[in-house]
C-alpha cells in the first residue's frame, strides 16, 4: 500500500490529517508542490523528509528553485538541510513494486509546460501511452481513479488547498493498492 499526497502548499495540518487518515502503509509519496511558488515551508519539507515520504518537485518548486526565488530562498529562516533536500528531489521518477512500474509526476508524463489535463480533456488518454503500469499525478487539484489505456491513472487531488467541490471545501489524498491495482480517494476536512 501506498499513501499519497500532492499540492501541499505549506499546508502541515492538512499533512499531518492525510497521514492519519490514510493509516499504515507500506511507504508515502508526494507528487510536488509541497510549497508554494515563493513560501517555503520548514514544517512541512521535515514532516516529508523526517516520515520517508518519497518526493517530487512540481511547478511550485521549480519556481522557487529558480532564477525569480533567489530573494524568497535567502530568506534566514529557512532551514538550511531542508532547503538542501526539497532541492535535490528529482522532477519524475518511476518506481518498481510488486513487479509493476509506477510512474511520479506533477502534471503530465509528457512535455506540457505545466499544463492542467483534467480527466475529462481530450489529452487525459496519454497518461497511459507509456510503460507504466500506474502513472501518479498531481497539479490539478482534482482527484482521479481512473484508467487511460492498461494503466492506472491516481491524483489524489490536493492535500492542502482545499477545493469547492458539493457545495464545500475539501481536501484529499489517495492509497494505492499495488497488488490489487486499485486506488481509494479520501476526502476530508480540516
Amino acid at each position: 500500500m501506498i499513501g499519497i499526497v500532492s499540492d501541499l502548499h505549506c499546508n502541515a495540518p492538512a499533512l499531518l490529517k492525510a497521514m492519519e487518515l490514510m493509516g499504515p502503509v507500506d511507504e508515502r509519496v508526494c507528487l510536488g508542490d509541497s510549497i508554494r511558488e515563493y513560501l517555503f515551508s520548514n514544517e512541512v519539507v521535515a514532516l516529508l523528509r523526517d516520515h520517508g515520504f518519497i518526493t517530487i518537485q512540481g511547478n511550485h518548486e521549480q519556481v522557487f528553485f529558480g532564477p525569480q526565488g533567489d530573494r524568497p530562498r535567502s530568506a534566514s529562516w529557512i532551514a538550511p538541510d531542508l532547503l538542501e533536500w526539497l532541492k535535490l528531489r528529482p522532477e519524475r521518477l518511476t518506481l518498481r513494486r510488486e513487479g509493476r512500474d509506477i510512474l511520479l509526476v506533477h502534471s503530465t508524463p509528457w512535455p506540457s509546460g505545466a499544463k492542467y489535463v483534467c480527466v475529462n480533456d481530450r489529452e487525459f488518454v496519454r497518461f497511459g501511452e507509456g510503460s507504466a503500469d500506474v502513472v501518479l499525478y498531481g497539479h490539478t487539484h482534482e482527484p482521479v481513479v481512473a484508467r487511460a489505456g492498461r494503466a492506472l491513472i491516481v491524483n489524489p487531488g490536493s492535500t492542502g488547498e482545499p477545493r469547492l467541490r458539493d457545495e464545500r471545501l475539501e481536501m484529499s489524498c489517495a492509497v494505492l493498492d499495488v497488488g490489487e491495482l486499485s486506488s481509494r480517494i479520501i476526502r476530508f476536512t480540516l
